[in-house]
């Protein structure tokens, strides 16, 4: 039988190590609402990469199918109008969708807001940069 005593700050500790990151999705959806449209383009593009034309039908209930090129897949292909008609509640769930499939890709979005200056200078756009920073900390290396 183990004696050992464990502190309940030891305890808790333990337990923050092993839970999930908290989701950055809202925070991208906010940085998402303010950005000026220049911004906004970047985002989508770097966001939009990983998604595949099935999931471009299906995220945001079908939000970004229209993006969808009428000839062979070969990326999204985004324009300014496009990053003005998406709303931030379709950006919330386009991020969900990548927390979940490849949440390796939303660590790249610190280079997206460190190569900007408008962005760092909302205070959305740095409570994001930290919270992506932290989440890198906490996200476990993908499986090899």
């Amino acid at each position: 039988m183990d004696t050992t005593k464990t502190s309940p700050a030891t305890a808790i500790a333990s337990a923050v190590d092993v839970l999930p990151p908290p989701s950055v999705a809202p925070l991208v959806a906010a940085f998402y609402a303010e950005a000026p449209h220049s911004v906004r383009l970047r985002l989508l593009d770097r966001l939009l990469k990983p998604v595949g034309p099935l999931a471009l039908g299906a995220i945001a209930a079908g939000a970004f199918a229209r993006l969808l090129p009428p000839e062979r897949w070969t990326g999204v292909q985004l324009h300014l109008e496009d990053a003005m008609r998406i709303s931030a509640s379709q950006v919330l769930e386009l991020t969900r969708y990548l927390e979940q499939k490849c949440p390796e890709w939303l660590l790249q979005l610190p280079e997206l807001l460190g190569d900007n200056p408008v962005a760092l200078g909302s205070l959305t756009g740095a409570m994001l940069l930290v919270a992506l920073r932290a989440w890198r900390r906490r996200t476990p290396p993908p499986a090899a």
